[in-house]
């Protein structure tokens, strides 16, 4: 049935975040700290590795072995994450982000957590920006298949675990725009499909995965980044596939 991927998705990470509230429990402050910087030197990796998947070029030579490897693409990521930085800042999607997490801290009775707007942002970008959700969806859509979104519930699970315990519950409320941004994409699918071609996934990727870097920059060193103001440069990837080039 269409939608069984995004139910799935959407109750490991209610899971995860269940499981890592009392995980958090039995640490004190100083280690759930350290908690949350593994987390994002994790992150920081998972991130570098799906960026040099997309920058990366293998050359083979005649006997199809791999001769050289080179890097590419670095204008394509500078210009799309540049507009789309300053079309993010414009649009303010950040402070979008912030105040529907303080409303859901008010209304979940959380008004002393003060990590709780922090936990929910940084928690809600992790798991829905990247390939995996988007392709996922539209796969549940058309096809009835839920496995790529199965697989990401495991991954889901573990990261909002961790997050969880170390960052504090909001991150368990991320549930929600992962129920509403991959529903959205599963009922739509039908009209997306056509659009998410295999440059458009391969773009995708790799500006998903230098957001997802970010989101590892906040989480071991602070706040440094806006990653949120960062998300139309996904938008930009995938119609940057669609250029003459």
């Amino acid at each position: 049935m269409p939608g069984t991927g995004t139910l799935i998705n959407t109750a490991a990470v209610v899971a995860g975040g269940i499981a890592g509230h009392f995980a958090g429990r039995l640490f004190k402050e100083e280690q759930q700290d350290a908690i949350c910087k593994v987390c994002g030197i994790s992150v920081l990796f998972i991130a570098i590795a799906g960026t040099m998947e997309g920058m990366l070029q293998i050359t083979m030579d005649e006997a199809g072995k791999a001769a050289s490897i080179s890097s590419g693409r670095s204008m394509f990521i500078v210009l799309c994450l540049a507009i789309g930085t300053v079309i993010g800042e414009l649009l303010r999607i950040e402070d979008g982000f912030e105040r529907f997490g303080a409303w859901l801290k008010i209304k979940t009775g959380n008004a002393k957590d003060a990590r709780f707007v922090d936990a929910f942002v940084t928690s809600s970008l992790t798991v829905c920006i990247g390939a995996m959700a988007i392709v996922g969806a539209i796969q549940d859509g058309v096809m009835g298949d839920y496995s790529t979104l199965a697989v990401k519930s495991v991954l889901d699970f573990i990261i909002i675990m961790v997050m969880t315990s170390s960052m504090g519950k909001g991150c368990a409320f991320s549930a929600i725009p992962i129920f509403f941004f991959e529903g959205g994409i599963t009922l739509l699918s039908t009209l997306i499909a056509p659009f998410m071609t295999e440059a458009a996934i391969a773009n995708l990727s790799l500006v998903g995965s230098i957001l997802i870097f970010c989101v590892g920059v906040n989480l071991v060193w602070g706040k440094k980044v806006r990653v949120a103001n960062m998300l139309p440069a996904v938008l930009l990837a995938v119609l940057a596939a669609y250029l003459p080039l």
